[in-house]
């Protein structure tokens, strides 16, 4: 099995056109030398990272010697501090990987933020209980605005556009594709 510092090691050497590359392997579930998932953990992670994010790649949280958390990453911002969670499967994300997101926030310091990647999207159920968990804000990221993120190299710019319609409308599940975050 791969360790965590084998997995970074090998993905800071990608660049934008690596990333899209590998993008292209996730989409089509085949991710040769990559344990289930952590493809796109490290891909959205190394994006931000060439994207002058600051990034903590992923980590546990432990409580009296037990494990009671499993951080895919955060990413620090433009002033934002996100908690990323990611998920890699072929059918769309339903409500629980949001329930688990908001728990995690609520141990956090209010204005940390939380940001789900779904290879598949989400369900409606999923979308609409996102944008009712507030004051926790959880931001989605669909197949197509990964995609569009990495063919545009325009990670953060589009975390920072998803956060504003959040504040200014609501939204948590922004299309960024709606107009150029560029």
């Amino acid at each position: 099995m791969t360790t965590d510092a084998e997995y970074q090691a090998r993905i800071t050497s990608y660049n934008w056109d690596d990333l899209i590359k590998l993008w292209s392997e996730i989409e089509s579930g085949n991710t040769p030398n990559w344990d289930a998932g952590k493809a796109l953990e490290y891909l959205v992670l190394r994006a931000f990272q060439i994207n002058k994010a600051e990034v903590t790649w992923p980590y546990s949280v432990y409580l009296d010697g037990e494990e009671i958390e499993q951080i895919d990453g955060v990413v620090y911002a433009d002033g934002l501090s996100c908690i990323i969670e990611c998920k890699d499967t072929a059918k769309p994300v339903k409500i629980e990987p949001i329930a688990k997101l908001r728990n995690q926030l609520l141990r956090r310091p209010a204005a940390t933020i939380g940001s789900i990647f779904s290879r598949s999207g989400f369900t409606e159920a999923s979308e609409t209980l996102a944008g009712f968990i507030a004051p926790q804000t959880i931001l989605l990221w669909g197949g197509e605005e990964i995609k569009y993120s990495l063919e545009n190299e325009c990670i953060r710019r589009a975390l920072i556009k998803k956060y504003r319609i959040c504040v200014e409308q609501g939204l948590a599940n922004y299309n960024i594709k709606t107009e150029a975050v560029l």
